[in-house]
């Protein structure tokens, strides 16, 4: 007796520590909701690399994209603050949730002993100054921008964009002002027409929609020659850093101008004002678009499209235009000493305020916290940028390399939902620039890689243009001002102040390049800027204040 109860007590001992075993070895299973605040695609019931994520991690994901106004979206999820998602993106607006209290402070969860990863992340190069909120909590770890090592410069950012094919046929010679610009769309489409289905081409398209209306919004302050702060310029080589805003300045008007002259010949087309990002996606993918200004990284699915149908034609060449100085003749520019000189190329900057913070109703805001430490590991950085190792690349002497089929998989979206987590990796933390080996953490970084599977008609492009590199039609880096990049910084405390100035560009700068002749267009630029200047005079004022109060911050003072 006394031998079988001995017996039953030691397997209860066993029994007793199974499930600690079962936990170390196999985390528990957990489902984590997702809310992306960009629209997207679903991945495969079977994709690969999250089913490895639940497999080693014991996390699986439930993701919603945006369907809708983004801002319209968030204040409806944020509303229902007992069943927010796990994980909540806010894209460009994720200062509302920061303000809104929906998201948890990382900070007590970060620490040099249990989260090295993070930690080195973060606190490198004293960033973390940069990242705080206001009140001195930090909601989201930038999803982009932290460079590891050596930084690979290319560029992906805000230019005016023509398809190559209309620069191959004015013999490579590529536009520096925006008059010139146009001119090459108008000459081109009234010898071309159509495409070689028939279908016309539109000149220049304009999206407007949601957050996306920097297309519509920004370009001036790039015309006049500063890189991207936003809504507003900056005059860095003041002492007290003049900002203002440039769409109701004189000097904003000569670009509006352009455009209804452009609108008028039947270069831009009235549906463009209403156009969603889908439609516009489509049709960049379609070829018929010849230009338009946007950041390269926004039509991204467009140019995967056109490479994966081998269009390299109607990919698109970014450009760094300037005003004519016919343009601005008598015109008064922010400073007297203002110089119209290219500098699009920013210094790297981080993402700050994108990316994905935990929310409030998280149940296990440790495991979110230990999933970003986890997936922060180099480990798991090869697998979420480069796939596994075998399958999407292999190894030859040290370097990370891919066969053509392996890397034309990565413009194919049917194979990227299937085998990449791109939906999660987006929004969380992740490793640029290269490794401590010296390859580059991203694929399409990676010098041999981008060298060998470049398109013939895309080698040939750049032979042609004399140049190796698509960056190499810009001017050099322009050096990061101490602020960063002025949009970076939260509105919040004058946001119904913004939010009129941004909405009065939205109603009517449309109206205004559509205007029918001279006459109407003046008389609508003019009521515009009435409207307009004296929000715009409460923004400038405060991102002033705001970036006086960075430049001290960074500069210890």
């Amino acid at each position: 007796m006394k031998k079988i109860l001995a017996v039953l007590l030691a397997l209860a001992m066993v029994l007793a520590l199974v499930p600690a075993v079962m936990a170390e070895g196999a985390p528990e299973l957990i489902t984590v909701t997702v809310f992306k605040g960009d629209p997207g695609d679903q991945p495969t019931e079977d994709n690969k690399i999250y089913k490895l994520i639940e497999e080693k991690l014991g996390i699986k994901f439930e993701f919603e994209f945006l369907a809708g106004n983004l801002d319209e979206t968030l204040g409806i999820k944020m509303s229902d603050r007992d069943n927010l998602p796990d994980l909540f993106d806010g894209s460009n607006s994720a200062e509302m949730l920061e303000d809104g209290g929906v998201l948890i402070d990382l900070l007590p969860y970060i620490s040099e002993e249990k989260t090295p990863n993070l930690y080195k992340h973060i606190y490198t190069d004293d960033r973390i100054k940069q990242l705080l909120s206001e009140d001195g909590k930090l909601y989201i770890i930038p999803n982009y921008g932290i460079n590891y090592n050596q930084e690979i410069k290319d560029y992906n950012g805000p230019a005016f964009h023509i398809q190559k094919k209309v620069i191959a046929w004015n013999n490579y010679q590529v536009p520096k002002t925006v008059d010139e610009y146009f001119a090459l769309i108008e000459k081109y489409i009234a010898e071309n027409p159509t495409t070689e289905d028939g279908t016309p081409y539109t000149g220049f398209a304009i999206l407007c929609e949601g957050w996306r209306h920097f297309c519509l919004i920004n370009p001036v302050q790039h015309l006049i020659g500063r890189p991207n702060d936003g809504e507003v310029v900056v005059d860095i080589n003041d002492p007290g850093y003049h900002t203002e805003t440039f769409i109701d300045k004189p000097y904003a008007k000569p670009y509006y101008k352009k455009l209804n002259e452009a609108y008028k010949k039947g270069l831009i087309s009235r549906d463009t004002f209403a156009m969603n990002y889908d439609q516009y996606i489509a049709a960049l993918s379609n070829g018929t678009v010849i230009g338009m200004f946007d950041q390269g990284w926004d039509f991204g699915d467009a140019t995967n499209s056109l490479n994966a149908a081998k269009k390299y034609e109607n990919t698109y060449l970014a450009l760094p235009l300037l005003y004519d100085a016919d343009d601005l003749e008598g015109i008064a520019l922010p400073s007297a000493d203002w110089k119209v000189e290219e500098h699009y190329v920013n210094g790297s900057v981080m993402n700050k305020d994108r990316g994905a913070g935990i929310s409030i109703s998280c149940k296990y805001p440790e495991r979110m916290v230990e999933l970003y430490e986890t997936l922060l590991s180099d480990e798991w950085q090869k697998i979420l940028q480069w796939g596994i190792e075998g399958e999407d690349y292999y190894v030859e002497n040290g370097r990370m390399l891919m066969t053509k089929e392996q890397y034309e998989n990565r413009s194919n979206s049917d194979w990227q939902r299937a085998n990449t987590a791109n939906a999660i990796w987006t929004s969380l933390p992740k490793k640029q620039g290269t490794m401590d080996d010296g390859n580059a953490w991203s694929p399409d970084q990676q010098p041999e890689i981008r060298n060998e599977f470049r398109s013939d008609y895309d080698k040939d492009f750049l032979a042609k243009s004399g140049k190796t590199d698509w960056i190499q039609f810009f001017g050099p880096v322009t050096p990061l001002a101490p602020y960063g990049e002025a949009w970076e910084i939260n509105k919040g405390p004058i946001q119904d102040d913004v939010d009129a100035f941004l909405r009065i560009q939205d109603e009517q700068l449309p109206g205004i390049i559509m205007a029918a002749d001279d006459a109407e267009f003046d008389a609508k630029w003019d009521a515009f800027v009435k409207e307009v200047a004296p929000y715009g005079e409460i923004y400038g004022k405060f991102m002033n204040e705001e970036i006086l109060k960075l430049v001290a911050l960074v500069e210890g003072k």
